[in-house]
């Protein structure tokens, strides 16, 4: 996916362990609304962050061993992640997260849109996991996607070419 297809300022690059950081930061940040509503004791917060990202991050890498992990920059700074796994016949999102100053900008949605155009130009589908009351469907259904499957409190979404 080159930098040019994303909105001015916005480019990827591969995550690297120098990267931990910022990507629990991030995780934090996606969960924040959930983990608000527990009183915590100290240290107790970040260490169940922690290791819920770890075991997201192991989850993700082991069911995508062949899947691109990269970190979505605005103007150089790290601003999110974008995790895909090109697939034969299918191009699976595995993970798409902005932090949440950088939301609202177009960027999740232009990050998703060349997804779906490498999909379109390669013959392929364009899938992704979503939870059902994730407010993020909206945005996914609006681009094409329709739900093809009902898994838990998951949607799979699924874009085709018309």
């Amino acid at each position: 996916m080159a930098a040019t297809d994303l909105l001015a300022g916005v480019s990827l690059r591969p995550t690297t362990p120098d990267d931990r950081e910022f990507l629990v930061g991030l995780y934090a940040d996606t969960r924040k609304a959930e983990l608000d509503q527990v009183l915590w004791p100290e240290g107790a917060r970040d260490a169940f962050v922690r290791m819920q990202f770890d075991a997201q991050d192991v989850q993700y890498r082991g069911a995508n061993p062949q899947g691109t992990f990269d970190v979505v920059e605005v103007d150089g700074v790290p601003a999110g992640r974008l995790y895909v796994d090109r697939r034969a016949s299918d191009i699976r999102i595995v993970d798409v997260a902005l932090l949440s100053e950088f939301q609202g900008r177009g960027i999740g949605g232009a990050l998703v849109r060349t997804v779906v155009e490498e999909a379109a130009a390669s013959g392929r589908t364009a899938s992704i996991h979503v939870e059902v009351h994730n407010r993020a469907r909206a945005l996914y259904e609006r681009l094409g996607f329709t739900p093809v499957e009902e898994r838990g409190l998951y949607l799979l979404l699924e874009w085709r070419a018309p």
